[in-house]
This record gives structure tokens, sequence and C-alpha cells, in this order.
């Protein structure tokens, strides 16, 4: 996002000091409808078609949580005639239902794990398909919370991770772990147990002073634990994230 903010800062500032209000709106409404179609839209159809030739008849396919270029990922292949099955992983948050949900109804093969599962199941998986929040650059990927635990386990089991991720989320930023920065969730979130409304042993925390609930939105994944970037410019390692950064710079500069 902080690219899509840099952006349009940019165009802000590119504004002719001669232009009515309603003509630098304009202007702008046009800018980020660009930015979008070609950053977004366009970036999102060259991921697919680049990752589904990853995609092999009678290859289990493991995903986490819900991501929307991954769903597209699998629905192609699955247009394509593609045979294969896939496995959600879920966590609290239950983001894999719906993806679960959307994809069983278009016919495809799916099981149903949580993340406490994940190793459990992982010796049947030939490759995992990630999104993500955001690739800093030292190749480090910033998405979901348990992306680094479903990747490390890949790691552990030699099974292929690819993440997909448009440039525009690309980050000049360099970050080892998932505290210095991270975003904090409603720590109410985790002193509930779903479907268990009898477990009330959090009810009071807040009364607690020696007490602190930690509910973190995101994780830091190595990129160590990643075999492959798929992004609209093709499939790269981690170790090419700032050469992807500084041409994506450049093009913006270009603009």
């Amino acid at each position: 996002m902080g690219n899509a903010i840099r952006f349009l800062k940019s165009r802000i500032a590119k504004l002719p000091l001669t232009f009515s209000e309603s003509e630098a709106k304009a202007a702008l409404h046009s800018d980020i409808d660009r930015f979008i179609n070609e950053k977004i839209v366009l970036a999102d159809k060259e991921i697919v078609r680049h990752a589904a030739t990853k995609i092999r008849d009678s290859d289990v396919l493991l995903t986490y949580g819900s991501s929307c270029i991954v769903e597209m990922i699998l629905l192609h292949a699955h247009e394509l005639g593609k045979q294969f099955r896939v496995v959600v992983v879920d966590s609290r948050q239950l983001e894999g239902q719906k993806l679960l949900k959307r994809l069983v109804t278009k016919g495809l093969s799916c099981t149903y794990v949580h993340i406490v599962d994940v190793s459990y199941i992982m010796h049947e998986v030939t490759r995992v398909f990630l999104g993500a929040s955001s690739v800093l650059a030292n190749g480090t990927v910033y998405s979901r919370v348990g992306t680094a635990i479903v990747t490390m386990v890949a790691h552990e089991f030699h099974v292929p991770v690819l993440v997909c991720c448009e440039a525009y989320k690309f980050h000049e930023r360099v970050q080892l772990d998932s505290i210095c920065f991270n975003e904090l969730g409603d720590p109410n979130d985790i002193s509930k147990v779903p479907g268990r409304p009898d477990v009330k042993y959090l009810d009071n925390w807040t009364d607690k002073e020696n007490l602190q609930l930690l509910n973190l939105k995101y994780d830091a994944t190595p990129s160590d634990y990643i075999t492959m970037i798929v992004t609209e410019y093709g499939m790269i390692p981690t170790t090419s994230v700032p050469v992807i950064v500084r041409e994506y710079q450049k093009e913006h500069l270009l603009i």
C-alpha cells in the first residue's frame, strides 16, 4: 500500500497549478483508475498465467488462509482441465472456510485442516501457494500471521513454496522479525475460543495488571523458506527482489 500512496502523492505534486479543483480531481481519478488497472488487474492476470504453468496433474496444492490471487490461480488451472487437489489450511481467523466454500462450489477437490495439523498433511503436498501483504528488499515475505509456520513446515518436508505477489507490494524496507513493525488486532479476539462460549478463563483479563494479550496480524517469513516469488514480471528468486524494487521505482519516475 505504501507504493500506491507514494504514487498518488507524486501525481498530486505534478498537477498543474492552473487546474481547477474539478479538473484536479478528474485527473487524479484517471491516474488512480490507471494504477488499479495496470498494477493490480493486469498484474494479477500475468501472475495467474505464470503460476498456472507450475501446476501439474495429480498435484496436491496447499494454501493458507484466503488469498484472492491464489484463488484465481487455482480456478484458472481448474478451468484448463488440470486435475489436482487443494489443501486449505486455516487458523483462528477462519478465513480459509470462505475460500474452501468457493473452491468446492466450483468443483475443486479440497481438504480442510487447521494450522496445528499442517505437519501431518504436508507429506502429501507437492507445492505450496501463498499470497503476501508485502515483500521486503531482503526477500522477507510479510503476510497474515501463521504464514511463517506453514513455510517452515514445508521447508522441512522439502516442498516448494511459491509466493504470489504484485510488484506494487514490493518495498525497499528491510525487516528481520515480526515485533519491530506490525499491526495489532483486538486483544479480545484471542481471549475467546470460537464455538466454546463455556470457556471463560480470560473474560476479565483487563483486570489483571500482570497479563497482556498480544494479537499480531502479520508475521515475517525469512527468504530461506521461499522457493520462488511469482510476479507480473515473471518468476524470480528472493535475491532478485531489490532489482524489482529498483526497476519499479524507475518506472514511476517516468510516469
